[in-house]
């Protein structure tokens, strides 16, 4: 059983500097909603304080319960039609060179929202011309005319966890799956987007299904990966099976690099748009050839 206090590791430091006041008015004057405080991000404190934050959009309310996440779940609220107005606003007062959209699933929407992700996108780079656009994307139940219009609006690097290895698929994610996600990634990638994935450890998983699942990602030319301690948001929440120390995230931090990876992020507090922006850095990015 593990031991339920957190290791000296994964204490977080709590923010107190004008930059991530700054930042949090931003959100806030704009009626924004961010994945870091819906999700619980441990590094919020840090990325808020260098001015950087991974903004959600079509409201903060899942209509799936995941057994991992800390998203409120249920039936979420009408479309805000001004959102991606605000949210291109707040990325020129953030003075953002590498922006992070994410959004809840709204397997409420006929599209599953992949149209308000388009205008966002578009939002953005309308405003925004010299800012790269990273979108971490939910699955729109492998709808790929839906993945086609977020694809559409051209963003930088298309971004979709696997969150899990494949034996745990069904109990952590429940409505998302091992094959959906592989098959969203591959489509974008053939369609010429740099790729992106995350996984979390200590949530049950064994050493060969991480090395099955890195090798998985490889095989379908995933670019970069996010390597990451899971943390239970509640008592009602997957459990965590043990606490991974930095020696081994550094361990899969070479091995992800040995076959293949082209930018590896690894570590306890590693969470998806973790140092995002040194990630267009590593990549050309060059939007005329799609």
């Amino acid at each position: 059983m593990v031991n339920k206090n957190k290791p000296n590791w994964l204490r977080a430091k709590l923010p107190n500097n004008p930059a991530y006041k700054r930042l949090h008015h931003i959100v806030e004057s704009n009626t924004l909603n961010t994945v870091c405080q819906s999700a619980q991000c441990p590094n919020m404190g840090e990325c808020w304080s260098r001015g950087t934050a991974t903004l959600m959009i079509l409201g903060n309310i899942c209509t799936r319960s995941c057994t991992f996440c800390a998203v409120h779940s249920g039936r979420p609220t009408e479309i805000d039609l001004g959102e991606p107005t605000r949210v291109a606003e707040a990325v020129v007062k953030m003075g953002l060179k590498h922006c992070v959209i994410t959004s809840v699933a709204r397997d409420d929407m006929k599209d599953g929202g992949a149209g308000v992700w388009a205008a966002t996108i578009r939002a953005i780079r309308t405003r925004n011309p010299q800012t790269a656009i990273e979108v971490l994307i939910p699955d729109f139940r492998g709808r790929e005319n839906d993945l086609n219009t977020v694809l559409d609006a051209n963003p930088d690097i298309l971004n979709h966890n696997i969150e899990t290895v494949k034996r745990l698929q069904q109990p952590i994610r429940k409505t998302a799956n091992w094959d959906q996600t592989l098959q969203l990634l591959k489509r974008a990638k053939n369609r010429g987007f740099v790729t992106k994935s995350g996984i979390m450890l200590g949530i049950g998983e064994y050493k060969c299904e991480i090395e099955e699942t890195f090798r998985a990602l490889r095989k379908i030319d995933v670019d970069i990966i996010t390597i990451g301690q899971y943390l239970q948001p509640s008592p009602q929440h997957a459990k965590i099976s043990r606490w991974v120390t930095p020696e081994e995230f550094k361990k899969w931090e070479q091995f992800a690099l040995s076959i293949g990876f082209g930018i590896v992020e690894s570590g306890p507090l590693v969470r998806s748009s973790y140092h995002a922006e040194k990630h267009s850095d590593g990549y050309s990015l060059n939007r005329k050839k799609r």
